[in-house]
């Protein structure tokens, strides 16, 4: 038997992988995050399948469950949101399963930033207005940020920011932002990317504290900071420039 950790996506169930969504229909055990996990998800479970929802359970009560189904000889598909590269808890349960020899694989799935970058319609990096996005989020009562990660010293970059966890800190996130990327940089927060009550907020971060207080929004919000949300008079990527020679393509002159 094999445990599948697979990345569920941002919400939307069509947004799973091909290969999650077929790992899925053929587990007969499915253990999922209810709290941020679409239930239209589970639609994809074979018939008659155990599906334990994994909000209320501890580290230790969801390894039993692992337990549980190598000794069936079932294979588990274990679903988290988005994708398990990030905050996904996916390295203590993988070091349990080490611990006990019980084999697992890894399937990626579609990010919170890249379903947020899509409902804003924004590519997050554009030709010398940011180049990098670094992903994010302020110390909480889970995790607390390890010494030299912190807001002001990713702000020096000039990046565009994508923070995860955060919505709760918004005063903290103006105070440290605003000295380098300036009151008028523009902000955007998108809440629960993809899902039917998805909803947008756009200000800047001299109005965002206003704007959020008069539409609140929680938990799974992610804000993105950064000039390319309000960019728009950039240079063209050399990509598909005529004039750029590449592997593929040639240059050619401009008639």
């Amino acid at each position: 038997m094999t445990i599948h950790f697979i990345g569920a996506g941002p919400g939307a169930p069509d947004l799973i992988t091909l290969r999650g969504r077929d790992l899925i229909a053929r587990s007969p055990v499915c253990l999922y995050a209810g709290s941020l996990v679409h239930r239209d998800i589970l639609a994809y479970c074979p018939p008659g399948a155990r599906i334990v929802d994994t909000a209320p359970l501890s580290l230790e009560e969801i390894v039993a469950e692992f337990q549980a189904a190598a000794g069936r000889d079932q294979d588990v598909a274990r679903l988290h949101s988005g994708d398990l590269s990030i905050w996904s808890a996916l390295g203590e349960q993988m070091r349990r399963l080490d611990r006990l020899g019980i084999p697992y694989t890894i399937t990626p799935g579609v990010p919170a930033f890249a379903a947020a970058a899509a409902a804003l319609g924004h590519e997050l990096t554009l030709p010398e207005v940011a180049q990098s996005l670094i992903l994010t989020r302020t110390s909480g009562r889970a995790s607390a940020m390890p010494p030299g990660e912190n807001l002001a010293a990713f702000a020096k970059t000039g990046a565009t920011l994508a923070l995860h966890l955060s919505i709760h800190a918004m005063a903290q996130i103006v105070a440290a932002l605003t000295p380098h990327y300036g009151p008028d940089c523009p902000v955007a927060i998108v809440f629960r990317a993809s899902w039917p009550d998805q909803r947008i907020l756009r200000a800047t971060l001299a109005t965002i504290e206003a704007e959020l207080a008069a539409q609140p929004m929680e938990r799974t919000a992610l804000i993105l900071v950064g000039p390319v949300l309000a960019a728009g008079n950039f240079r063209d990527s050399a990509l598909y420039d005529a004039q750029y020679r590449r592997r593929f393509r040639p240059s050619r002159t401009r008639t």
